[in-house]
């Protein structure tokens, strides 16, 4: 039991530490502006070093593709448009309970706007208990519940690919005229379904498409699941429908990293001969630890977005052709990194169609994008789903004639506490 008394002590201290970092990130903010003007001036001189030192450099910049002070105005969606996305949850593995296994979750949502057609909200659960789904990871030193998290990342792209298919599958049909026969289940074969469409559509995922988690991995074990999150984006190329990334405060440096370029005291950005110990404060770090929406924050208007930069960072280097471009968008509420594959950054008519769809969403769910938070409420697993998926695998352990199911004492003793 928290005790709120000893806790009002111990934050005494705290609003004059606030009151101080106020202070201090008002220096860093009118500092980075500086350095940004700078940056501006000499912004191809910068690429260029950028280019020539990146073997040297020991810190993430993402590269600009437009000029520094970039603000352009997002477009208005047209009425007639469809967003999708998906989500996931999980019921993480727990040898205190009657057996050890784990469920993936992934919630499924399309909303349509001005067709007079259904929305589908709903969710796809996926129970793993087999041997070689629970200890595969052992071997390269993943525990389960790590593994669990990223066969989840992995199964979020590939449903999405499956309901983007099942639209556009459920679409011809109707212009077939074999209305209500296509569905939308999400379990069509999506190979059927590569013509493209004429509707405006997005699909949207919640966070990053630069999955950094993915270095730690050994090589085996991210060519698990790697190759199918790939697969699934090329899918939504093949049916013209783009995905984008949604990052809601973001703690990116990305592109003020680009600015310790400028702030660089050396002739060259020789990271690894001059400063060879990131770990300590180097001259460049004089931004830390302020953030890239911080910066855009007192650059951008609501509706507008930041300069478009393509990501550098080394995971996106196993991409192949889908690198990651990103921009920041003032959506009103607060400052919003959003990414997306190459070949979306590319085709500015289908990002610009993509960013107005995704403003509408955050305007929509006033501050957060509708789809992303009712595919997050069709996923998310509460107390009660959890103890009902318990009491139905008791169920089946009994009727196969198992004996001694129950749990541990360790969690009967918690659960029925006498405190």
């Amino acid at each position: 039991m928290l005790d709120l008394t000893k806790v009002a002590k111990a934050m005494q201290g705290i609003s004059q530490h606030l009151s101080t970092e106020v202070a201090a990130s008002r220096q860093r903010l009118e500092l980075a502006q500086d350095l940004m003007t700078a940056a501006y001036k000499n912004q191809a001189e910068l690429m260029q070093r950028q280019k020539q030192w990146r073997d040297r450099i020991l810190f993430s910049t993402a590269v600009p593709m437009e000029p520094l002070n970039t603000c352009i105005d997002l477009p208005v969606p047209p009425k007639t448009h469809t967003v999708l996305a998906t989500d996931g949850s999980q019921i993480a593995p727990n040898h205190h309970e009657i057996a050890y296994c784990y469920l993936l979750n992934i919630g499924r949502v399309v909303l349509h706007y001005g067709q007079n057609r259904q929305p589908l909200l709903d969710s796809l659960p996926e129970v793993f208990y087999r041997p070689e789904d629970l200890y595969i990871s052992r071997q390269w030193g993943i525990r389960t519940e790590e593994w669990m998290g990223y066969r989840r990342t992995a199964s979020e792209a590939t449903v999405l690919a499956e309901l983007a298919a099942a639209v556009v599958g459920s679409r011809e049909q109707e212009d077939k005229g074999t209305r209500g026969q296509g569905g939308q289940g999400g379990e069509r074969p999506i190979t059927n379904y590569q013509l493209p469409i004429t509707t405006p559509t997005l699909a949207m995922v919640d966070g990053s498409l630069i999955y950094w988690f993915l270095e730690q991995l050994p090589l085996e074990a991210r060519d698990r699941i790697l190759p199918p999150i790939l697969t699934a984006w090329e899918q939504l190329k093949a049916l013209s429908i783009p995905i984008m990334g949604y990052l809601s405060a973001s703690r990116s440096m990305e592109s003020l990293n680009f600015l310790r370029l400028q702030a660089c005291i050396h002739e060259v950005p020789d990271c690894a001969s001059f400063c060879p110990n990131q770990i300590e404060k180097v001259p460049c770090q004089v931004l830390e630890p302020l953030r890239d929406a911080a910066l855009w924050s007192i650059q951008l208007q609501p509706g507008q977005r930041s300069t478009l930069w393509r990501s550098s960072a080394r995971i996106t280097e196993l991409y192949g052709d889908c690198t990651i471009y990103f921009c920041y968008v003032h959506v009103g509420t607060e400052i919003a990194r959003v990414e997306v594959p190459a070949w979306v950054a590319e085709d500015e008519a289908l990002f610009n169609q993509s960013l107005g769809l995704m403003l509408a969403q955050v305007q929509k769910g006033y501050g957060y994008p509708v789809v992303l938070a009712e595919a997050h409420n069709q996923a998310v697993v509460r107390g009660g789903d959890r103890a009902r998926f318990f009491a139905m695998l008791e169920q089946q352990m009994i009727k196969a004639g198992l004996r001694n199911v129950g749990i541990s004492y360790k969690e009967a003793r918690k659960r029925g506490s006498i405190a």
